[in-house]
């Protein structure tokens, strides 16, 4: 495969953070972004301790002259990852109405200013991969989390729609959907739930996240790198607008 630019959002820990060191181990260039500038940072002296090339860099995804400004200093970006999120667990008459908004002015309206930085240079290259990064949430519901569901189930339209746009270049947009991962944040909603359901964590793992799984198996990151590096190659320049679901059966039912 060939060697490609590739910016990852909320790169400083978790999923992003993972999802930066395999691809880099793959030999890809990284730009590890995240609202966490040392974070980031760090994320990207370890890719290059290890031999590989990363920068990391500070950025908000919800400012857009922010954006332009670190697109501008990337130069050529081939791939871009909207990883950026975060989680709030409340019923909605209980949501913070800033928290619910800024929910959706990360993963949703994030993605969008992301994408539409990068969009430009990608057409005039024939070239580009926008890889969204959704959630078994994108393609059903769970109570409790209004805003995080409503993102993500945007977050595949945002994609369609992007993929239509641009069907006349060699550039593709997809979401990649995948079950619950063991995370960081995981562990909050984890804790979260157990609150709301009045359930030990024990109990919210096996009867509420992993129930639904026919697998019974927390999602790795390893799956959706492997997933992601088939999305970017050119082998891929015909799969565009899809949601891709890693979920272990969980859609099937």
């Amino acid at each position: 495969m060939k060697t490609r630019r590739i910016l990852v959002t909320g790169a400083g820990s978790g999923i992003g953070a993972e999802l930066s060191q395999l691809l880099a181990a793959a030999g890809h260039e990284i730009i590890a972004t995240d609202s966490d500038g040392a974070a980031a940072l760090r994320v990207a002296d370890a890719i290059i301790t290890l031999g590989g090339k990363a920068a990391g860099i500070a950025l908000d995804v919800t400012q857009p002259a922010a954006i332009d400004t670190v697109v501008r200093a990337a130069g050529s970006v081939d791939v871009l990852v909207n990883n950026a999120g975060l989680q709030h667990v409340a019923r909605l008459e209980d949501f913070p109405a800033d928290r619910w908004a800024l929910l959706v002015a990360v993963m949703l309206t994030g993605a969008a200013n992301m994408a539409r930085a990068v969009l430009p240079g990608m057409r005039a290259r024939n070239f580009g991969r926008i890889i969204n990064l959704g959630s078994i949430h994108s393609l059903v519901a769970s109570p409790y989390k209004s805003a995080y569901i409503a993102a993500k189930h945007g977050l595949i339209g945002l994609s369609k729609t992007l993929a239509l746009e641009n069907g006349d270049v060699d550039v593709t947009i997809n979401t990649i959907c995948p079950a619950y991962v063991r995370t960081p944040l995981v562990d909050k909603q984890i804790e979260a739930q157990a609150r709301e359901h009045n359930l030990s964590i024990e109990r919210v793992i096996s009867e509420i996240m992993l129930r639904p799984m026919p697998k019974k198996a927390f999602v790795t990151v390893e799956e959706i790198a492997a997933l992601a590096t088939y999305l970017i190659s050119d082998g891929a320049r015909n799969v565009t607008a899809q949601a891709i679901a890693i979920d272990g059966g969980w859609t099937a039912q």
